[in-house]
């Protein structure tokens, strides 16, 4: 699963990463602890050069109320037992919820890093995961629009696709994973004319080596909280590394802003 995450990178430095313009740049805002419900930035594929922001929780279209989906299964009903050797079908194809979106809405959703826990006690014990080397990133999302069908409100919601685990969620004791996009693979993600079976080859595990984590308060749990302190290590990585703080690299290229269109939101 994945239902917390952090953007707080510049956005000039996003838009210049996905190669995109924020049409309000003024309602983008550092978000350390983004959780579903909240609206954060997105790349659709109907608008690619475009940063939106769109609510994290998607509800279908058919919907009768709400359901902020936040996260969709990418093999779906099938591989119950979340075997890493799963090689069938992606049943995310036939579900209901996610059938068109999937075909259709495809979309980038930027992060920075994303908290997660062990399956049994998940933000009781959290950690962060950073990719290395890619920051910002992206995850692979789909979107779809609800019309409230009383007061006719369009909401615009995303998921997060996920997969079994990496070596790098399985070592915090995590089941799944987000997907990851390669930005090589992040042009063929929103291209609507991405054959479907490519589509789904890009449904699998980042590879656990480009990642790494390590333990963090479980204030985190909060999600009103948005210090940048959530993000300071309460205990060793994963994996060791030579001199390297997350915490201390965002705040550098945190979404502070520096240009006249921009005022500066982060210090």
């Amino acid at each position: 699963m994945c239902g917390r995450y952090t953007l707080v990178t510049k956005l000039e430095k996003v838009e210049k990463r996905f190669n995109v313009r924020a049409g309000e740049p003024q309602d983008f805002r550092p978000q350390v602890n983004i959780g579903p419900g909240m609206r954060a930035a997105v790349i659709t594929s109907e608008a690619p050069h475009s940063l939106q922001l769109f609510t994290f929780g998607l509800t279908p279209f058919w919907a009768k109320k709400p359901m902020y989906l936040f996260n969709a299964r990418s093999e779906g009903d099938f591989n119950k037992e979340n075997s890493t050797q799963y090689s069938g079908n992606m049943g995310i194809l036939q579900k209901p919820a996610f059938r068109k979106p999937i075909r259709s809405q495809r979309c980038l959703v930027p992060a920075d890093c994303f908290f997660e826990g062990p399956e049994r006690e998940k933000l009781t014990k959290p950690y962060v995961v950073y990719h290395q080397t890619e920051r910002p990133f992206a995850f692979a999302g789909v979107y779809d629009a609800y019309v409230n069908r009383d007061t006719g409100e369009i909401t615009h919601g995303f998921s997060i696709l996920t997969t079994v685990s990496n070596s790098v969620t399985a070592a915090i004791g995590h089941h799944r994973s987000p997907i990851i996009l390669s930005p090589d693979d992040e042009e063929k993600w929103l291209n609507p004319n991405t054959e479907l079976g490519e589509v789904t080859e890009l449904l699998k595990p980042t590879d656990g080596r480009l990642l790494n984590a390590y333990p963090v308060s479980t204030e985190v749990k909060s999600p009103g909280n948005q210090r940048m302190e959530l993000l300071r290590p309460t205990g060793e990585r994963i994996k060791p590394e030579y001199e390297f703080s997350l915490l201390q690299e965002l705040k550098l290229q945190g979404m502070g802003m520096t240009t006249g269109r921009q005022r500066r939101l982060f210090e």
